[in-house]
């Protein structure tokens, strides 16, 4: 049964999304409040995945690996093309931020949700982004003023930064491509392995440097922007980072004053205006507590894992206005109607093994219990009887709380856990047990090393 829908599109008609997971039935459900038909794409790991399930129509793009199915960019523009779609959607990770698949859809004659591609291309090089935040006065780490050629010039750039010192990959993301190194001899050791990593995951091995902030806390601000104008809904704080992947966020930050939080945001929206931004994005900061200082280190030209704990303290919905914004519809939002409302959390619940250093669990739900009530959201491809297969992200699902102030959402955050179970593959619940019940965690008292020290001194627990 459709629903008669609210909103009628003016040129995205039936929209493509070219991701899987939870993410791609995220998007398929914003989509169809919205009017617009939905296109699933799946590899033979996700023939029964429940994206393909709830979308209109689903086309087979390749096979389980993503190299040859949700990475291969002819299979997704000829899946676009046979289903006659309008748009493409490409949700996060994969070609989300790939500036040479922005262009082919637009080649095509389709639209992309999401920025052109000079814009993720200038924004989503590291080393250029920092260029275009330094230009419009916002703050960035002391580091290398673009890409290092030569393993001599990083020499020379880390004798003028200092030590200790992050190896970054220009076009990196998610962790990934970055060194640390304490002295002039761990410099050498790390520039070509950064360099390498940086090739193998990007096909670009271009690194850069910057101060290492042992104990700053990881802050990003949510925008949303039409081309021309743009406003943005506050703050994310993701500090709680296992092997600098985010696994626990929460809105807003617990460290940040009113006016830090305003000067923050403020330099995040003239950044975004700066560049001319269209569609949902993050600009990330790492704000060093000890001096109130914060500084720029990149933008993600995307829509976020951790999206839903802005929805929550904003009550507007990330998704459907990324797509009215891609349907030609100039920007709704005044930055003075933005009001942000009690705190949220999120919890990524990842199909691994505490037990086991985190391995890949990967095989079929026998059995899932979700949690209820007010203030709970998941967001998951998982049913009973759902394969989490071995290709791909091991995220299960994302629990999401709110209510009217942190200490409540906390104690909503670890009823919660305690209802959700999975039966048939290990899950990183436990750790998200402990961590809501950790003083230090409770307190809102941590920093980027935080898990990882935790996580030492608790490895039986887990």
């Amino acid at each position: 049964m459709r629903v008669t829908p609210y909103y009628q599109p003016r040129r995205i008609r039936t929209l493509l999304v070219a991701n899987r997971g939870e993410i791609a039935v995220r998007i398929i459900r914003a989509a169809r409040e919205l009017g617009m038909r939905t296109v699933a794409v799946y590899s033979d790991a996700d023939r029964d995945a429940l994206a393909v399930q709830l979308a209109d129509s689903a086309v087979h793009i390749g096979p389980a690996h993503a190299t040859r199915s949700y990475l291969d960019i002819g299979a997704v523009l000829a899946a676009a093309r046979d289903s006659g779609a309008d748009a493409i959607h490409p949700g996060y990770g994969f070609l989300a931020e790939n500036a040479g698949f922005a262009q082919a859809v637009a080649d095509a004659g389709l639209i992309f949700v999401g920025p052109d591609a000079q814009t993720i291309r200038s924004m989503g090089d590291k080393a250029a982004a920092r260029a275009s935040a330094q230009a419009a006065g916002v703050p960035t780490v002391p580091g290398s003023e673009g890409v290092v050629a030569s393993l001599d010039e990083a020499l020379s750039h880390a004798a003028q930064i200092g030590y200790p010192l992050m190896i970054k990959a220009a076009a990196g993301g998610g962790g990934r491509g970055i060194r640390v190194a304490v002295d002039e001899a761990q410099l050498r050791e790390a520039i070509p392995l950064a360099q390498a990593e940086a090739r193998a995951a990007f096909g670009d091995d271009g690194v850069y440097l910057e101060r290492y902030l042992p104990r700053a806390r990881h802050i990003e601000v949510q925008v949303l922007g039409d081309g021309e104008r743009a406003v943005h809904l506050f703050e994310r704080e993701c500090s709680l980072q296992r092997r600098r992947q985010k696994i626990f966020e929460e809105a807003p930050s617990p460290a940040l004053s009113p006016a830090r939080r305003q000067a923050l945001c403020e330099s995040a929206l003239r950044l975004t205006e700066s560049v001319g931004y269209r569609g949902a994005g993050t600009l990330e900061y790492l704000y060093d507590e000890a001096n109130d200082a914060f500084y720029f280190i990149e933008m993600n030209t995307r829509i976020q894992v951790e999206h839903p704990i802005t929805e929550a303290i904003t009550g507007i919905d990330l998704v459907r206005e990324m797509l009215r914004i891609a349907d030609g519809e100039p920007l709704r939002l005044r930055q003075a109607d933005i009001v942000m409302r009690g705190a949220a959390i999120e919890c990524r619940l990842n199909a691994e093994d505490p037990a086991r250093k985190f391995a890949p669990g990967p095989g079929t739900v026998a059995h899932v219990r979700w949690p209820a009530g007010p203030g709970v959201r998941i967001d998951s491809m998982v049913y009973a009887g759902s394969v989490v297969p071995p290709y791909y992200d091991s995220l299960l699902a994302k629990l999401i709380v709110w209510d009217e102030d942190r200490a409540g959402a906390l104690a909503r955050l670890a009823r919660a856990l305690d209802e959700t179970r999975f039966e048939g593959v290990p899950s990183t619940l436990a750790l998200h047990r402990a961590l809501v019940a950790d003083p230090g965690v409770a307190a809102g008292d941590y920093h980027t090393n935080y898990l990882e020290t935790w996580m030492q001194q608790r490895e039986a627990d887990l």
